[in-house]
């Protein structure tokens, strides 16, 4: 048997679905393997879809540097409180 093409395949798959039969009775009526005809729908809702986005600018939050004495640098857009900010300051320092 010829393969068949992707066009073809989508459009088995299509019928399928507006057909009302059972797998079986589909498949027997197109020669068409169940496992086959099972694989082509997995592989299908698989496929991911793209969608247009439109990325707007945007403007940067307040950060902040840190520089360690051993020249390691952390670099972070997170807003912490104060406690929060000499707790982290605490920790890496006794890294």
């Amino acid at each position: 048997m010829a393969k068949r093409s992707a066009e073809q395949i989508r459009q088995l798959i299509e019928e399928y679905g507006d057909s009302g039969l059972t797998r079986r009775e589909f498949c027997e009526r197109h020669h068409v393997p169940i496992t086959t005809l099972d694989y082509w729908r997995r592989f299908q809702t698989r496929k991911p879809r793209l969608v247009e986005v439109e990325v707007a600018a945007t403007e940067n939050p307040p950060g902040f540097a840190l520089v360690l004495a051993n020249g390691r640098r952390i670099e972070s857009c997170w807003r912490f409180a104060d406690a929060e900010l000499a707790r982290l300051i605490q920790i890496v320092e006794t890294a």
